[in-house]
């Protein structure tokens, strides 16, 4: 296992498989662009609308049972909880099920970084080193080298998932679809013909995307949403979670979503935190340095990641008000890294590879990344309050679905441009619409079988096959539940 003091790349290795995957030495971009398009002979466009079920397809439930391995037992119940609402929720928390669907369908094996988990939810709001507040990719526990199709195959199908769930028709969820693969296409053709130095700078700032958005609707609930991203911060979070205690300030306690750990567990994160310090840049590495620990709680977060290890860390620097709030997320394998690398680990720290590959996918990112370990376990550690947020997507219309849908396409394609293989994408890609359609074709037959899926997992729970929160099966079709 790797130190948690090594600051070695597990891009080094990684990236240069990539590389070696979709070019050849001395290529030129027209060279590359040919050997992308060239594809299109062996793995047709047409083929991205292939959906079928499997005869060997694994059961889902079993699936997302193997899944809750290792997890903590009194929170699965939760983790049900937040799926069986609906679909959506269903396929936000299933990762592991459309990973083992989707790297059985015909792909073009050029593989970038890929994010891994890119429905809507996990594109939103923070804080750039700046201070900006801007819009990216914004979860990368499964981020790993993959075919970049796995990405925008997941994508669009939670964009129909979603248009269904807002009670769009299936003629505007192709549109939202066609709207998402097509700004894709053009972005990754525009940053393929740009140098390689221009595509790491390409960035979208809040005030850019107000300009960029088209529908009125989405600019009113852009301008709402990064308002209130803006006030997500550590010295805004205090009244809420934090209280005096008889010694010093506490985290308020709210079972079992939120819970205060033993001293000797809060010891151990306290090493452990020393430990991450090391994985920061020098300057940052100072900046932390000077911050002491007063308290740590297990904190539930997202859907995929209840009954993970997830710990919500308060430190105090020079003043009472100068306070700091850092998340400490397990990190596991990869639900894609069976599918390239078989058996083999590759990457020996997981939060390492989750900080180093949101770094190659975000154009900026959290200057306080870095990763630990403690108790056998692998951890990445970034702010907690760092402004994030994201777009309520119960709120909007079809019109503005379908604008928002472009612009995380485009995003999509710029994390995928900045790491390898632009070249080869846009040959392939093309500028005809026909990828467009085959996606959609996909997307719809995906949400069939998410639908199909959830409707399993609802079947189980109701049998009591599968563990859940008391109350959670008169929710059923709740749709898009925080985060």
């Amino acid at each position: 296992m790797a130190s948690t003091t090594s600051r070695h790349s597990v891009l080094t290795g990684a990236d240069s498989e990539v590389f070696r995957s979709v070019t050849r030495v001395g290529t030129t971009r027209a060279q590359r662009s040919a050997m992308g398009k060239a594809l299109r002979g062996t793995v047709p466009r047409e083929a991205m609308a292939t959906w079928q079920v499997r005869s060997d397809r694994p059961d889902p439930v079993d699936l997302f049972k193997i899944s809750h391995e290792g997890r903590v037992d009194t929170l699965i119940p939760v983790r049900v909880a937040r799926m069986i609402g609906s679909p959506y929720g269903f396929l936000r928390g299933t990762a592991i099920v459309m990973a083992d669907d989707v790297a059985k369908l015909p792909s073009t094996g050029i593989r970038p970084v890929v994010c891994g988990d890119s429905h809507l939810g996990n594109f939103g709001f923070y804080r750039s080193p700046e201070g900006e507040l801007v819009i990216d990719l914004n979860d990368f526990d499964e981020a790993h080298p993959g075919c970049w199709e796995w990405d925008l195959r997941r994508l669009t199908a939670a964009i129909w998932v979603a248009g269904r769930e807002n009670g769009q028709s299936e003629e505007q969820c192709e549109e939202s679809v066609r709207a998402c693969v097509k700004s894709y296409r053009g972005q990754v053709r525009f940053l393929a013909d740009q140098p390689l130095l221009r595509r790491s700078f390409d960035r979208l700032d809040v005030g850019k995307l107000h300009e960029t958005a088209e529908d009125k609707k989405l600019r009113d609930e852009i301008k709402r949403s990064s308002k209130k991203a803006r006030k997500r911060t550590s010295d805004r979070a205090l009244p809420r979670f934090v209280a005096d205690g008889e010694d010093d300030r506490q985290i308020v306690e709210e079972p079992p979503l939120i819970v205060r750990v033993p001293d000797e567990e809060q010891h151990q994160i306290g090493e452990a935190l020393n430990q991450y310090l090391l994985t920061l840049q020098p300057h940052w590495r100072r900046v932390m340095g000077g911050y002491t620990l007063l308290d740590v709680a297990h904190k539930v977060v997202g859907v995929g990641s209840v009954g993970l290890r997830a710990y919500v860390a308060l430190l105090q620097g020079s003043s009472p008000d100068d306070v700091v709030f850092l998340q400490m997320k397990q990190a596991r394998r990869s639900v894609l890294a069976p599918y390239v690398h078989g058996d083999d680990a590759w990457h020996a720290h997981q939060g390492q590879r989750v900080v180093e590959y949101q770094q190659a996918l975000q154009t900026v990112s959290d200057p306080l990344l870095g990763w630990t370990e403690f108790g056998g376990r692998q951890y990445y550690v970034r702010q907690f309050r760092n402004m994030k947020g994201t777009i309520p997507l119960d709120a909007l219309t079809a019109s503005s679905l379908t604008d928002y849908a472009r612009i995380v396409g485009a995003l999509l394609a710029k994390g995928h441009a900045r790491t390898s293989g632009a070249s080869m994408i846009a040959g392939y890609v093309g500028r005809g619409s026909g990828l467009d359609v085959a996606f959609a074709q996909f997307a719809r037959a995906y949400a069939d079988q998410t639908e199909a899926d959830h409707a399993q997992l609802v079947k189980a729970v109701r049998a009591g096959k599968v563990p859940c929160e008391e109350g959670a099966l008169d929710n059923i079709g709740s749709a898009f539940r925080p985060k």
